[in-house]
């Protein structure tokens, strides 16, 4: 098999093959986008949370979730290339996978960083010229989001503690985008535990509570609504906020948030 030595976006090399023929992803939004560059055939595991697209993905063969895998399931998948995202996957399952294949380990912080993703992907796999059509597309939808000042948004993900979206993210960079100042960049975890007082000093104009991780619904938004009477409070498909090639239907989906 011929190879080839890349860095990956961690700064490691890693040798892989010229033209991948057995790929496992450990990440949602690499393994839909994997599809859209026309590897539905060399995509051969994925993760439970790999939902997308939704109807050729169910041929593939689960291997795990994004924080603990099968290694014994990888193995017999005979993968030639593994890829995984630094957030997404942890770094003892990366090192355990480079016993078995190459691991290319992606890094998505912001906006530019999915469209390096959707590049590097392509280079990654030998898909250059669907990987520039997917780009081209993803940056045309998101030009329809609107970059006028339009005040203060958290993006909540979690509850039980209440978690938000901080810096440093791919999510508070889309935020940015839609002309929302998130007040919560400033705190140390990327995604910080806050309270309902905190919630209710920032004085957000928006208060987004999102369907993942978890599956906020209409039942919560009076429980945010007493102790935020002033904020707009708003459900999101927390899918239209992945990068990758979700990206090509976000764009209008996140204009009409603003």
């Amino acid at each position: 098999m011929l190879t080839r030595e890349v860095i990956d976006h961690l700064g490691r090399q890693v040798v892989i093959p010229k033209s991948p023929k057995r790929i496992i992803s450990i990440c949602p939004a690499i393994t839909e986008t994997l599809f859209s560059l026309g590897l539905e055939k060399e995509v051969v595991g994925r993760t439970k949370y790999c939902i997308f697209p939704q109807d050729a993905i169910q041929n593939v063969p689960i291997v795990g979730g994004t924080k603990e895998v099968d290694l014994t399931k990888i193995k017999e998948l005979l993968p030639d290339l593994i890829i995984a995202e630094k957030e997404e996957n942890t770094e003892e399952m990366v090192r355990e996978l480079e016993k078995i294949a190459p691991v290319f380990v992606m890094e998505v912080k912001s906006i530019h960083d999915a469209y390096r993703l959707i590049t590097t992907l392509g280079e990654v796999t030998a898909t250059n010229e669907n990987a520039s059509i997917l780009l081209a597309l993803c940056q045309k939808s998101f030009q329809s989001i609107c970059s006028k000042e339009n005040g203060k948004a958290a993006y909540v993900i979690w509850r039980k503690p209440y978690m938000v979206v901080g810096g440093t993210t791919y999510i508070n960079d889309v935020l940015h985008a839609m002309g929302f100042h998130n007040p919560f960049t400033q705190e140390e975890s990327r995604y910080p535990a806050v309270t309902k007082e905190q919630l209710a000093d920032a004085k957000l104009d928006k208060l987004f509570l999102a369907s993942e991780p978890f599956p906020f619904q209409e039942k919560h938004l009076a429980e945010f609504q007493s102790f935020l009477p002033h904020t707009e409070i708003i459900l999101v498909d927390g899918e239209m906020f992945w990068y990758g090639s979700r990206m090509l239907i976000a764009g209008e989906y996140l204009a009409k948030l603003t």
